[in-house]
């Protein structure tokens, strides 16, 4: 990438782990917080770093971003997480310029979800940008990467039927409710976080189940009462959740906590009690396990699940692929302008430094030399050259090297 000259650094990246290897127990041990997110960047500037962009959702953690080493990114994200190098060689990946630049378009267009055609990555990784322009790290490539893979999101959502049905571990949730509950009566269902994925999950709650005795509890009570007013639940303080948990049929745990938040100290229900876990790192202990009554799974388990929904999406990730190709391809193609975009610019201030010379001669040799008027012409010339070779380049088949050795060498621009 250094012959773009968009970084100080000679290489991009994309390092970070996922579903595919690693289980939710270690994507939590890697997972940052916005405040830990926050702090890996401003590490990462003091380190001279110039950009990188942090993405942490329940599926994967990944950076992004131009280094010299790779091992630079892969400290940060180990110093600023609860993760370790060693675990990182076991279950981590790391992509390199052309290869980082396809994986990210992959990640951002649903083919790299753990359930195919999951979109809501993309929300985070624009997220993600906005928090790295914020902070002061980001720059053009990075900018027009991002634009590039939300550009990607967005024709194939429309364009395909990849995300048609269910295209979230919020909806598998709903799913496997509505599949292993008999709801000829009235079920108890307990929502406990109310961020995004549990925003989901009850909006979905709602619609699919027509359960209507669904009470939500979040430690910002304000929070919990905001997504519960739009639906006409129940909310209560997080004080009750113990007593909440001995009313329900379902308990559902969609919190952020980065340690468990529900143990079997807490269920003290003799009735049968399925409890999903749709939280990242894990907030239900494995020791609930222990209760013979209680029935745990985790979002590991729900993303597993296959229906036909899942199996006609397939049909569509070759039109999916080929619309990542078109718009990578697009992508190239700015690219490309960036790499002789700096032979443009010495090219202009040689122009310019011949046109300075050449008036200031002029000026000296006739009396009633017009400096002004000659100075608009030689500008309007310059540009023209200029803007004729920048046309060239941009539409030339094939390498443009040749043509900017060329100029390099006949203008001496390399020593400018």
């Amino acid at each position: 990438m250094q012959m773009y000259q968009v970084s100080n650094f000679k290489s991009f990246f994309a390092v970070g782990l996922s579903y595919e290897k690693a289980d939710a127990f270690v994507r939590g041990k890697f997972s940052l917080s916005l405040a830990q997110r926050n702090a890996l960047l401003e590490d990462a500037k003091t380190k001279g770093l110039d950009a990188v962009v942090v993405t942490s959702t329940c599926n994967r953690t990944e950076l992004y971003g131009f280094c010299d080493e790779v091992s630079t990114l892969i400290d940060l994200l180990c110093a600023h997480s609860l993760g370790n190098k060693e675990t990182f060689k076991e279950v981590g990946y790391i992509y390199k310029d052309d290869l980082a630049i396809a994986h990210m378009f992959r990640v951002g267009g649903g083919l790299d979800s753990q359930i195919l055609g999951d979109f809501e990555i993309i929300s985070q990784m624009k997220s993600a940008f906005i928090l790295s322009k914020k902070r002061e790290m980001s720059n053009a490539f990075l900018e027009r990467l991002f634009n590039s893979v939300i550009q990607t999101s967005r024709r194939i959502k429309n364009e395909t039927a990849l995300s048609s049905g269910a295209t979230s571990v919020s909806f598998a949730s709903v799913q496997y409710i509505m599949d292993k509950i008999d709801f000829s009566t009235t079920k108890n269902i307990l929502l406990f976080g109310t961020g995004k994925i549990g925003r989901n999950t009850c909006e979905n709650l709602v619609k699919h189940t027509h359960n209507k005795n669904i009470t939500l509890i979040n430690r910002t009570k304000d929070k919990a009462e905001e997504v519960a007013g739009k639906f006409n639940l129940e909310v209560k303080d997080f004080s009750e959740l113990q007593a909440e948990i001995r009313k329900s049929d379902i308990l559902i745990v969609a919190t952020g906590a980065q340690h468990p938040t529900i143990t079997k100290e807490l269920i003290h229900t003799k009735k049968a009690l399925l409890i999903l876990d749709l939280s990242i790192p894990k907030n239900v202990n494995d020791n609930v396990n222990e209760l013979t009554n209680v029935n745990l799974l985790h979002m590991d388990h729900l993303s597993k699940l296959t229906d036909e929904t899942l199996s006609k999406r397939k049909a569509y990730i070759p039109q999916a692929e080929t619309i990542i190709d078109e718009v990578k391809a697009e992508f190239y193609e700015w690219l490309d302008t960036r790499k002789f975009a700096p032979t443009i610019k010495a090219l202009k201030e040689k122009f310019e430094l011949f046109k300075d010379e050449e008036l200031d001669y002029q000026s000296k040799k006739f009396e009633a030399f017009n400096e002004e008027q000659a100075k608009l012409i030689s500008d309007r010339i310059i540009h023209k050259i200029t803007r004729s070779f920048a046309s060239h380049l941009r539409s030339a088949n094939g390498s443009t090297d040749d043509t900017v050795a060329l100029l390099n060498k006949v203008f001496e621009l390399e020593n400018q």
